[in-house]
């Protein structure tokens, strides 16, 4: 059974940083694309940029680029999104996600950590 369990979130002020991790189990991520996306309360769900496994290549939204980075780490089977320069509207429920390199649809979603900023 394939597991994404999020955590790192937490209360913090604005111009902080944060580190999330998404630790994935049951799946071999050789061929695949982890993404994260968050949600805050009202709002859609937003992308935020995902990484292809394989080759550790990174894409991201035009509303994060620049201040947050997706990494990861091949032993851990571990993604990574560094929060930087953290502002309110960053406030949000953060999830990782899972999809086959070749398809759109990503596949297995974890429950998400919460990331609230504030003064």
């Amino acid at each position: 059974q394939v597991q994404l369990v999020e955590s790192g979130g937490g209360s913090v002020q604005p111009g902080d940083s944060l580190r999330l991790s998404c630790a994935v189990s049951g799946r071999t991520l050789d061929s695949d694309v982890m993404g994260w996306f968050r949600q805050a309360p009202g709002k859609e769900r937003e992308f935020l940029g995902h990484i292809i496994w394989r080759f550790s290549t990174t894409v991201y939204a035009n509303s994060v680029k620049g201040r947050f980075t997706i990494s990861r780490d091949n032993v851990q089977n571990t993604v990574y999104l560094q929060l930087n320069r953290l502002t309110p509207e960053d406030t949000a429920v953060y999830f990782c996600a899972v999809r086959p390199l070749l398809k759109v649809k990503y596949e297995v979603w974890g429950r998400g950590t919460q990331v609230s900023v504030s003064s």
